[in-house]
């Protein structure tokens, strides 16, 4: 069996990405879950997005210990640690830019820790495109 997991796309423009990701979790659990994938997005002028700014994340976690987001690269780059119902935005200082390091794809990637069956998360992410 698996977690009941769904992806749902708010906002797909030029500039900006939005999505809801939800899971129910049957005990399982996901670790490094590729989230958003960088390659299927294109940002201005049809240019071809190559990494992604968090502006804001609003979530609500319950019973696993904590969700994790990370920017994909060689050595993943920690993008932001959940738990319990929360928001945050870093829209005024431009938000939390993808560092790029080695092997970057930007890509993002979520890991739940503390999985048991029940446990839930519903997360909406605002990114900003990036060429």
């Amino acid at each position: 069996m698996a977690d009941s997991v769904n992806t749902t796309v708010l906002r797909n423009s030029d500039r900006y990405y939005a999505v809801q990701i939800t899971n129910i979790c049957d005990g399982t659990g996901e670790s490094d879950v590729k989230k958003v994938d960088v390659s299927t997005l294109s940002g201005p002028n049809g240019q071809t997005t190559t990494y992604l700014s968090l502006l804001e994340a609003k979530w609500s976690i319950q019973g696993f210990t904590y969700v994790k987001l990370e920017f994909d690269a060689t050595t993943d780059d920690e993008l932001l640690v959940m738990s319990g119902d929360g928001g945050v935005s870093f829209e005024a200082f431009g938000g939390l830019v993808d560092p790029k390091s080695t092997g970057t794809t930007g890509d993002i990637f979520l890991t739940t820790a503390g999985n048991t069956s029940g446990d839930s998360y519903d997360i909406t992410l605002v990114f900003k495109k990036k060429v």
